[in-house]
């Protein structure tokens, strides 16, 4: 069986715009890293754990926040790599610069049998949905363009 993802696409309205909550991965791999890199913050599901649960655990885990609120299902998308990542969208705002994250533990450099801690979100940030389509992984750029059809079908907006 593929490996299984949920997360979670926080969104936010300004003014003129929608913007989205994106993480970047943390570690040494990611560190130079930029467009292409981001993603929503998710995680791997447990045996038999249900998608929005873990979504939101994921969520927690990776911002230190918790979401409270009515959840919209963005469906899945299965990667190249075989994996499926389920999403959810919720409305909300949080400060960026205010996240925190769990750590993994990594050998690095390569074989050098030293092992170091890592955050595995290093950074966080609000983006609009074209800006965001640049920096996210291109895998998951489908949840982008689901939320916007959500967004556009329930109020008008784009």
């Amino acid at each position: 069986m593929a490996k299984q993802s949920a997360g979670v696409l926080l969104y936010r309205r300004r003014a003129r715009a929608v913007e989205v909550l994106l993480v970047h991965p943390g570690g040494p791999f990611w560190a130079n890293r930029d467009e292409g890199a981001w993603s929503l913050p998710k995680g791997e599901l447990q045996a038999d754990e249900d998608h929005l649960a873990a979504a939101r655990r994921e969520f927690a885990e990776e911002t230190g926040h918790t979401l409270v609120g009515d959840f919209t299902p963005l469906a899945s998308v299965r990667l190249k790599s075989g994996k499926v990542i389920h999403a959810f969208a919720i409305e909300g705002d949080l400060d960026p610069s205010a996240i925190h994250s769990n750590f993994f533990e990594t050998e690095w450099p390569p074989r050098s049998g030293v092992l170091r801690q890592y955050p595995e979100v290093d950074r966080a940030a609000f983006f609009s949905l074209s800006d965001a389509s640049a920096k996210l992984h291109p895998g998951q750029i489908p949840f982008l363009e689901r939320l916007a059809t959500l967004l556009e079908a329930a109020c008008g907006e784009p």
